[in-house]
C-alpha cells in the first residue's frame, strides 16, 4: 500500500508566509525559512511554496527565498506562482526546488504543461486547480482564485493529466480556510477519473479531516497551512493517530 503524505503549504506574499480564509482575509503566518526547516524536521513528507500573488501582480516568483528553503530542509519541495514558462521552470529547479506547480498560466495556455513535462519529465509537473462550486457544478478559478472561468473541474483534470501533469493538487475554495473538512466528495470523484496522484487542500481543521480526506476522498496526499503554521496540529502527532486509524503513513 502507497503510504498518504501530510503536506504543509507556504502560501507567500511580500517574502512572508500568510494565511486568510476563502482566500480572502490574509494574516502573516511567520518566516518561510523558518517554518520549512520545522517542518522537515517534524517529518512533513513534502513541502509546498506558492508565491499566491506573483501571477497578479505579473512577476517572476521569488528565487533567492526559493533557494533559501530548500537549503534548510531534505524533503521534496514543489514551488508555483508567476511560472508561465520552462524557462522560468529551469531557474526555479535550479533554485533547489523538486518539482513545480502550474495554475493559471494552464488555464491561459494549456500546452506549457506538456512542454514543462517533455522537458522536465511528469515528476516535476503539478497542476494546481482552484475551484469553487457554483450553480451546481464545480468551476476552475485563476490569478489566486480572483477571476472565474467556464471550465468544469473534473473533465480540465482529465485534461491536465492527458497533458502530462504527475500530479494534481486540487483546492476548494469554498473550504479553503474553513476549518470544517476537506471537499471529500469532489476529491472521491476526481480520483476515479485520474491515474495520477491528487493532493487535496482546503478545509483541514481536525486530524479526522486528513482521516477522511483519505478514506472517504480517496486523495493521495492532503496539504494543510494554517493548523500547522499556528500549531493547532503537530505533524508528528497527526501520523500517529493517522498510523493507529489504519492510514498507511511515513513515521
Amino acid at each position: 500500500m502507497l503510504t498518504k503524505r501530510i503536506i504543509p503549504c507556504l502560501d507567500i506574499k511580500n517574502g512572508r508566509t500568510v494565511k486568510g480564509v476563502n482566500f480572502l482575509n490574509l494574516r502573516d503566518a511567520g518566516d518561510p525559512v523558518e517554518l520549512a526547516k520545522k517542518y522537515a524536521l517534524e517529518g512533513a513528507d513534502e513541502l509546498v511554496f506558492l508565491d499566491i500573488s506573483a501571477t497578479q501582480e505579473e512577476r517572476e516568483t521569488i528565487y533567492d527565498l526559493v533557494y533559501r528553503v530548500a537549503e534548510q530542509i531534505n524533503i521534496p519541495f514543489t514551488v508555483g506562482g508567476g511560472i508561465a514558462s520552462s524557462d522560468k521552470v529551469s531557474k526555479i529547479l535550479n533554485n533547489g526546488a523538486d518539482k513545480v506547480s502550474v495554475n493559471s498560466a494552464a488555464v491561459y495556455n494549456p500546452q506549457i504543461v506538456k512542454e514543462i513535462s517533455d522537458k522536465f519529465g511528469a515528476q516535476c509537473m503539478v497542476v494546481a486547480i482552484d475551484a469553487r462550486h457554483v450553480d451546481g457544478q464545480w468551476l476552475v478559478h485563476t490569478h489566486g482564485g480572483s477571476k472565474p472561468t467556464e471550465l468544469e473541474l473534473f473533465s480540465w483534470a482529465e485534461k491536465m493529466e492527458d497533458m502530462g501533469a504527475g500530479e494534481i493538487l486540487f483546492t476548494s475554495m469554498d473550504h479553503d480556510g474553513t476549518k470544517e473538512g476537506f471537499a471529500c466528495e469532489a476529491l472521491a470523484e476526481m480520483s476515479s477519473r485520474l491515474t495520477i496522484p491528487v493532493i487535496a487542500s482546503g478545509g483541514a481543521g481536525k486530524m479526522v479531516d486528513f482521516k477522511e480526506v483519505f478514506t472517504d476522498g480517496k486523495a493521495d496526499a492532503g496539504l494543510a497551512a494554517s493548523i500547522f503554521h499556528f500549531n493547532e496540529i503537530p505533524i508528528p502527532e497527526l501520523k500517529s493517530y493517522l498510523k493507529e486509524e489504519g492510514i498507511s503513513v511515513r513515521i
